[in-house]
């Protein structure tokens, strides 16, 4: 199960797109709880709530996995800013990946003081924070600023990786997208 040494295994594979892909899912679910009301809306919020703390807990297990597998190194020759600029993206993306669910938890359960459901097998605890509506309101501006944050590591991270591809014609992409040839 540890890392092979020129693409990353399935175990990261499968973290890596399962966390995009729910991530993808809770942008697609607040937008569609904007484009309605009434007790949809509040469906999709109840999802959207279960699903952060499903990417709070899958990213602890993730950062457990690195931890035990380490990322592979970048490809000979990278600048040395580049291969700083990639640890720190990939560290504040387990930050906001951490922090973003957390704040919502907080704020809209614990400081509102309504349970989350978490997809009807039980109700996630609460915080021990103070029930407010003035706390709901600071702890969900810091989960909108986490967002913001994560959409411009979200852009930054992509462009890196076709910059790899299409410039460097490295094999950084490759290790990733089990679709892309390797190249010599």
């Amino acid at each position: 199960m540890a890392e092979p040494r020129n693409r990353y295994s399935i175990v990261s594979l499968v973290f890596h797109w399962g966390l995009a892909l729910l991530v993808l899912c809770q942008v697609l679910l607040i937008t569609a709880k904007e484009a309605t009301d009434g007790p949809i809306s509040r469906e999709f919020v109840q999802i959207h709530k279960a699903l952060g703390l499903t990417v709070l807990v899958l990213t602890l297990a993730r950062i457990g996995w690195r931890l035990a597998n380490p990322a592979l190194p970048m490809p000979p020759g990278t600048p040395d800013w580049q291969k700083f600029a990639a640890k720190t993206t990939h560290v504040l993306f387990y930050v906001l990946l951490i922090g973003i669910p957390m704040f919502g938890w907080a704020a809209a359960a614990s400081a509102g003081g309504r349970d989350i459901d978490w997809f009807g097998l039980f109700n996630w605890p609460l915080l021990p924070v103070e029930r407010s509506r003035a706390m709901a309101g600071t702890l969900m501006g810091l989960h909108e600023a986490g967002v913001k944050g994560l959409y411009v590591l979200l852009a930054l991270h992509v462009l890196a990786a076709l910059k790899h591809h299409f410039v460097d014609r490295d094999n950084v992409l490759h290790r990733m997208i089990p679709l892309i040839r390797r190249r010599p």
